[in-house]
């Protein structure tokens, strides 16, 4: 009997939890389908107690900065898709590829990647995540520049900046998150 994925359930008490897992794994069952024992748990949410990670996303609550006492339900990249786009940006800014044309590097290579990534995560509250990989991206790219052009330490801060970014055409992830409206839970 194969496992059940992309399930979540949410429930106000422990108590009701324990109930839906109950009833869940019984509708499973005649599908011949079962609540795999290893990623299933309940966690207990309220005032950022715990988080949980579905479908790429952490999914953690926090406190309205605004309204104090009210808390909102967050979602970013987790820490293994976060890991997933840096792997997928370091294989495609390696240092064999310093003989190619960095502008077409980036526009074949990298920025199909950075995309499709980027409208995946959108959603939610992946700001500080999409800064987090633009600085990446423009790292990895002012070391592959620095060993093209045969420059000596990368000094990315200021010889490969955001502008230099821009002229070669990389895809920046900042400004692309796109908010929705969540229920506060009291």
């Amino acid at each position: 009997m194969p496992p059940a994925t992309h399930l979540v359930i949410l429930s106000p008490t422990r108590e009701r939890a324990e109930e839906a897992q109950r009833r869940a794994g019984a509708v499973l069952r005649p599908l011949g389908l079962r609540l795999h024992p290893e990623k299933t748990r309940i966690v207990h949410l309220a005032k950022g107690a715990g988080g949980f990670d579905f479908l790429g996303f952490h999914h953690h609550m926090r406190e309205s900065v605004k309204w104090k006492g009210r808390w909102y339900l967050h979602q970013w990249p987790s820490q293994r898709a976060m890991k997933s786009i840096r792997a997928r940006i370091r294989q495609r800014t390696d240092r064999r590829y310093a003989g190619a044309d960095l502008k077409v590097l980036v526009e074949r290579s990298l920025n199909p990647v950075l995309r499709g990534w980027g409208m995946y995560f959108r959603i939610g509250n992946s700001s500080r995540k999409f800064a987090s990989i633009d600085s990446y991206v423009r790292m990895r790219l002012a070391r592959l520049a620095s060993v093209k052009y045969g420059l000596s330490g990368i000094n990315w801060g200021n010889r490969f900046g955001y502008a230099w970014a821009r002229s070669i055409g990389v895809c920046e992830l900042v400004g692309r998150v796109r908010y929705r409206p969540t229920h506060a839970l009291r």
